[in-house]
């Protein structure tokens, strides 16, 4: 049986150390390499024939290492955060112009990504609706990429801001009029509440990571279905049967 082979970008990070044992027992699967930084991604795709690359770097560099792995003809499998709009546009006509494909994604949990699903269903039912998410004290960003995420689709599908809340200090970050609020404390690994309120009840959506190994399973079906893809696969959602 022919193995995608695999080159993983980011290996001395947390997520690399959780994640690349289960790549390497995967089935079907090969992980021919790996980098860090101040490695030749693009060197070292081609030395070793890496049909896929999979980055968890940091933000900082997270553009520039989208770009090398469509420069090595690799096909990518992203999880940094840190991405614009703008930024994922910009990759989506690169990745077409180079005939590659990328798969981009702020979260790779299942369970997130049907949470944020199962959230814009009931924000057409419940508008007023605010986001809280808590992650370990060494987390750099705040809010979190996939909090911003989630406020944005809530925004889309019809949040409603209250009375006060654009512009009213202390209330957490505002996105299109959805707050976020941020907690950072040792002993967290990653967690989200999306609360609802109306009059006389409250609906709350959780997703808690016990560990990181919860978004192997999301990284594994991103790498199987990248090669021959061509372009942008914003997210794990046009992936998975039903949720296109």
């Amino acid at each position: 049986m022919t193995r995608i082979k695999v080159l993983f970008s980011g290996a001395r990070g947390r997520m690399g150390q959780a994640l690349l044992p289960g790549l390497r027992a995967a089935p079907g699967l090969e992980v021919v390499s790996t980098v860090d930084r101040g490695d030749d991604l693009v060197a070292r795709v081609r030395e070793t024939g890496a049909q896929v690359v999979v980055d968890f770097t940091t933000a900082a560099v997270a553009m520039e290492n989208a770009r090398r792995i469509l420069a090595s003809g690799a096909q990518g499998v992203v999880g940094t955060t840190g991405f614009s709009a703008a930024d994922l546009d910009t990759l989506e006509r690169e990745a077409l112009a180079a005939g590659r494909g990328l798969c981009v994604g702020p979260n790779f949990a299942l369970g997130m990504v049907l949470l944020q699903r199962c959230a814009e269903q009931l924000v057409r039912h419940f508008p007023r609706v605010e986001v809280i998410e808590a992650h370990h004290d060494a987390k750099a960003d705040a809010p979190s990429g996939t909090a911003l995420r989630t406020a944005e689709r809530l925004a889309r599908a019809g949040a409603a801001p209250g009375p006060g809340v654009h512009g009213e200090p202390g209330r957490g970050h505002d996105v299109q009029g959805v707050r976020v609020h941020s907690v950072r404390l040792p002993g967290l690994v990653a967690r989200q509440d999306v609360v609802f309120g109306s009059a006389g009840e409250a609906v709350v959506l959780r997703h808690e990571a016990h560990s990181r190994e919860c978004y192997l399973p999301g990284v594994l079906l991103a790498v199987r279905a990248m090669p021959g893809r061509t372009g942008l696969v914003r997210g794990l959602e046009p992936l998975l049967p039903g949720l296109a």
